[in-house]
């Protein structure tokens, strides 16, 4: 291996833990290739299942980025993030021409940063733990009754994104260098 990656137990088959722990290419900002201190997965993953909303970047065709938030659901036991939209939204638009997406916590001193393929999911069965992931997570914003909830989510355009790389940083003097991590999945 190069470049001071580490394999882990992981599989390469998504829904699995991410298979090389490495540092991020950012020497500029003092980022060593030492792997002493770099975050575990679970660290991101406590981020990720815990953050409210998300930011979701999409690219059209032609190149445009479109950066929005959203509510979703980071499932940790398959390692895959949900989302849902509008059918007419611009997301729904840019991964129609393109699939890579970018999904990125809130909190931007204790930052996620995941990249991969999203892909549509239709209503039906798949869509069922999605659905019960978002109806537990933001049930206190929800109108009407679970079933309601249900219905309305059943309406929307679903995707599921599949990681192919993961950033870490947590942005304090101490930490930034020496615990900026990426995760990849090969």
């Amino acid at each position: 291996m190069q470049g001071g990656e580490r394999s882990w137990t992981g599989s390469s088959v998504p829904g699995m833990a991410p298979t090389i722990t490495d540092r991020p290419d950012m020497a500029g900002y003092g980022v060593e290739d030492d792997l002493d201190g770099v975050l575990p997965w679970t660290w991101a993953v406590e981020r990720l299942v815990g953050s409210r909303s998300y930011w979701v970047v999409t690219v059209s065709g032609d190149g445009r980025p479109h950066a929005m938030p959203v509510w979703g659901v980071w499932r940790a036991d398959e390692d895959d993030y949900w989302f849902s939209c509008a059918p007419t939204a611009r997301k729904v638009r840019n991964l129609a021409e393109n699939d890579r997406i970018t999904v990125a916590t809130e909190d931007p001193t204790r930052f996620v940063s995941v990249e991969g393929r999203a892909e549509k999911v239709e209503p039906g069965p798949a869509l069922e733990p999605a659905i019960d992931g978002y109806g537990a997570k933001y049930a206190e914003f929800a109108d009407g009754t679970p079933e309601e909830f249900a219905e309305f989510m059943a309406q929307t355009a679903f995707y599921r994104v599949t990681p192919e790389r993961a950033f870490g940083i947590i942005e304090t003097p101490e930490d930034f260098a020496r615990r900026a991590t990426r995760w990849r999945w090969t």
